[in-house]
């Protein structure tokens, strides 16, 4: 904890002063379903104007946009910078680096840290920390204390210090009463919770889905009935309590269903859909080796399928990317022992625009409204949207673009199936308020 204890200066990222001109670019608003080519004037930080009628006069700075698509900041509910604990992997200046290269404005971190961010000490430290990075860097607090599932923390005192929400992301709460417990404390809070759902129980090894490709390779593999009975639980008692409840990372066709039953019946439950569960099926762990190793894991094609009939019809809301940062001698260690997880921050938007947009499944706006204004909804965030008046938070990427993954990585961490891809959709600039955060090229 001494790490933690005092940050010698507190750095408050300001909002930009300059005057821009973002000129001729699509402008796509899901929130107020603006689709049209026009102009954009940022002023102290703020869209100033939006229209035609914006001048050409007295900017700092004009982008041409020509061709290319302007949309509100993305926002990533879920993510992992490991900071504090294990910067080895990340820390909170890599992650917001990788962030930005992929277009998002404001990131949620996940309470797993060393130690978990279940006291208003460790909350503060990375929202100071998140300051001084040029986006939004927000921390979710611990469900429960040390992330044990034994005891509530004190979430009240934690959304004091800063909490966006709260989450035992990577572990699931396996006492029922204790997680409508917490249900109806974040309802009276007007705060949400977010559930990573795998019952160990039914896992004999976590990463690789149980079924065929286990068989193959003689891995013990994780059962889709693991997911699906605590996806089931935590519905009924959102129902039950009127609770906001997230539900992560859906990898499970069955788990869709019971979210769209769920949602029918009334219950405030929302879902987050990653890139690599709507790209990749457990065929992937053939090729990929640990690198498609994940929790939960890649499953079936029709699983693959189903998460993206649940994009389409809105039963899962947002797509979150879980980027999870693991050094190379991690992963090296073989599918056995390796750790789950893969970035994701920097290809989000290219694979969402690649697979579903060009693959035919959602619009453009659809896509951007899965990873805009929805989680800033969920989240309660005056965010997401352009309007005159609002936060200068934007992504100008070209959607034609196409590019090959690398191991360049702004992110410390290289743990990706998806290096030697060619996508579509390249970002071109990061604006967070008012000010050019990232500048491809550059």
């Amino acid at each position: 904890m001494a790490g933690i204890k005092k940050i010698a200066e507190r750095v408050q990222r300001r909002e930009g002063t300059a005057l821009i001109l973002v000129r001729n670019g699509r402008v796509i608003d899901p929130e107020t379903k603006r689709d049209e080519v026009t102009d954009l004037c940022i002023k102290d930080g703020r869209i100033h104007h939006i229209g035609r009628d914006c001048g050409r006069e007295g900017y700092e700075r004009i982008i041409e946009a020509a061709g290319k698509v302007v949309a509100p900041g993305l926002i990533d509910v879920h993510c992992h910078f490991r900071d504090p604990g294990q910067t080895q992997k990340e820390d909170i200046e890599t992650g917001a680096a990788a962030a930005k290269r992929g277009g998002y404005t404001t990131v949620i971190c996940m309470a797993n840290t060393r130690p978990p961010a279940d006291n208003p000490e460790t909350i503060r430290y990375v929202l100071e920390k998140g300051r001084a990075t040029g986006i939004h860097v927000m921390q979710d607090g611990c469900i429960t204390r040390g992330m044990a599932g034994t005891e509530l923390t004190d979430m009240k005192e934690l959304l004091e210090a800063g909490a966006a929400g709260f989450t035992d992301d990577g572990l699931p709460i396996m006492n029922a009463a204790l997680a409508r417990d917490a249900m109806r404390t974040a309802r009276e809070l007007k705060t949400v919770l977010s559930f990573h759902e795998e019952d160990p129980a039914l896992i004999d090894k976590a990463g690789v889905n149980k079924g065929k490709v286990s068989d193959e390779l003689a891995f013990p593999g994780a059962s889709r009935s693991a997911e699906d009975v605590l996806v089931a639980r935590d519905c009924m008692l959102a129902l039950e309590t009127g609770a906001r409840v997230n539900i992560q990372h859906i990898s499970s066709g069955v788990s869709v269903e019971m979210i769209r039953t769920a949602k029918r019946l009334g219950a405030d439950v929302w879902a987050e859909a990653t890139p690599h569960h709507f790209t990749l099926t457990e065929e992937a762990v053939k090729k990929y080796g640990a690198n498609a190793k994940m929790n939960p894991p890649l499953r079936t094609e029709e699983d693959r399928l189903a998460i993206i009939e649940g994009l389409k019809d809105g039963t899962i809301d947002i797509i979150a990317t879980d980027h999870a940062p693991h050094t190379e001698e991690e992963k090296d260690r073989g599918l056995m022992d390796a750790p789950s997880g893969i970035i994701g921050l920097e290809t989000a938007l290219a694979l969402g625009n690649t697979k579903l947009v060009r693959g035919g499944h959602l619009t453009l706006i659809k896509l951007l409204e899965k990873m805009t204004c929805m989680p800033a909804r969920m989240y309660r965030l005056d965010r997401g949207v352009i309007r005159e008046g609002g936060g200068a938070d934007l992504v100008i990427f070209d959607p034609e673009e196409s590019w090959t993954v690398t191991g360049d990585f702004a992110s410390k961490s290289k743990n990706s199936p998806f290096i030697g891809e060619t996508l579509y959709g390249k970002v071109k600039y990061t604006i967070c308020g008012g000010d050019v955060v990232y500048e491809d090229g550059r």
